[in-house]
């Protein structure tokens, strides 16, 4: 496990490792290696169980996990995805909980990295999935080892390593596990492809073929995102209003891949989202905006929860109005992360009730008729309505970065803008 981490690295002395634990094989493998690679550096491990509620005997699975795992004194913790579940998309939803619930316990217990269970086949069986669905380079690249979320590391330590390899771990440490049933349902596209890699004859991509495959677009896809990073440094300018401004020749000096990959990242970032855009909706934006350049009143196009503008020879990237959170009332020492795109706490000085909620055009005209000072700041107005308010009985007591009704208003501390995905670049580690 040590040779496993080290790419990871380094850690903090005694750390405190979080391992996503279904039962299954490989997850199970893979926290009985992590337990012994964290106590053999003073630190612990916690394992983590989902329970998607999504079957009968799923909540007596996580369970058995707990029980497995006491035994061998391996804290544990299952999180359960409460509320109605979907109609249909239903693993697409279910992922977007799982990882929901994951790093937010990584978030609340102060744990630093996140272990994912994903091996060799796995990875073969997303490249595979990713070439059905006309991904291009970044998609065909299939599952990053290092992924760098906002509170959280997730890694993949095991994304190199053979199904077969785990379960001959387990079986070393007499330990037993969950088989689920779903992983032989044929309704599901994934366990189509995997009995397919498993019957692969002469002529037929192999997993090893797959896994290589995937390694080259991986290596490529560093070296464009590198290139994309240098690119921005020169093209854009991320403002802690949370909108980006983006220079318009700049922007399409380089070549359509650079490009494409600056205008992905920076609707990632301004968007509060965790991944760009599907790249046919990205190629169709990135071909408008070059239009646009000629057209004296463009309209603007919306796409990942962004609002794309062209002002005065400038593209402006904002969060568009539609779906931001409703009003809430906070309670001191809440920690609420706005949005996915501001973190705010109330400390012991705030006088309450407070309500937190999108400015708006009605709290815009407030602020700027108080404090004129603000159109001096050239911040567009499109992206002032979307920042997080702080309301009282008087109207609004503060603004994330722009405003605060006076030296009486309500004590506050606001992290900045803070998205899950910053602007510059993930870490991409090719695992062989």
């Amino acid at each position: 496990m040590a040779d496993l981490m080290t790419p990871f690295g380094p850690f903090e002395s005694s750390p405190h490792i979080a391992v996503a634990v279904s039962g299954g094989s490989d997850s199970m493998a893979l926290v009985l290696l992590a337990d012994a690679w964290a106590r053999a550096r003073g630190g612990r491990v916690t394992a983590l169980t989902v329970d998607h509620g999504l079957r009968s005997g799923s909540g007596d699975e996580a369970v058995q996990v707990a029980d497995w795992l006491a035994v061998r004194g391996i804290a544990h913790e299952i999180l359960c995805w409460q509320g109605p579940k979907p109609d249909t998309g239903v693993q697409s939803k279910a992922r977007e909980a799982r990882y929901r619930l994951l790093k937010g316990w990584c978030r609340e217990a102060g744990v630093l990295h996140l272990l994912l269970a994903h091996q060799r086949e796995d990875q073969a069986e997303t490249l595979m999935l990713r070439l059905g669905a006309g991904s291009g380079l970044d998609g065909l690249a299939a599952m990053s080892a290092i992924v760098e979320d906002a509170h959280v590391r997730l890694l993949r330590p095991v994304l190199g390593v053979s199904r077969a390899a785990l379960v001959a771990t387990l079986k070393a440490y007499d330990q037993d596990w969950v088989e689920d049933p779903s992983n032989e349902d044929t309704k599901f596209a994934r366990v189509r492809i995997r009995q397919t890699l498993m019957l692969a004859g002469e002529g037929q991509p192999s997993v090893s073929m797959l896994v290589e495959t995937a390694g080259r677009m991986a290596r490529a896809r560093t070296s464009l995102e590198a290139e994309a990073s240098r690119h921005m440094a020169h093209s854009c300018r991320v403002h802690a209003s949370g909108y980006a401004a983006v220079d318009t020749d700049a922007l399409f000096a380089t070549g359509d891949e650079i490009s494409l990959r600056v205008l992905g990242r920076l609707l990632m970032c301004i968007g509060g989202r965790d991944h760009t855009p599907r790249l046919e909706k990205l190629e169709r934006l990135h071909q408008q905006m070059k239009l646009a350049i000629d057209i004296d009143d463009w309209p603007g196009v919306t796409l990942s929860r962004c609002r794309v503008l062209l002002v005065r020879g400038t593209f402006l990237v904002c969060r568009e109005r539609r779906d931001l959170p409703t009003p809430t009332v906070l309670n001191i020492g809440e920690i609420i992360d706005w949005d996915r795109r501001f973190a705010l706490s109330l400390d012991e000085s705030a006088k309450m009730p407070l309500t937190l909620a999108p400015l708006g055009l009605e709290g815009w005209n407030e602020i700027v008729n108080k404090a004129p000072e603000i159109k001096a700041l050239g911040i567009p107005r499109v992206a002032g309505l979307t920042l997080p308010s702080l309301i009282d009985d008087q109207g609004v007591a503060a603004v994330a970065h722009l405003y605060r009704r006076s030296e009486t208003a309500p004590g506050f501390q606001m992290t900045g803008f803070h998205p899950p995905r910053a602007l510059s670049a993930t870490g991409f580690v090719v695992a062989n």
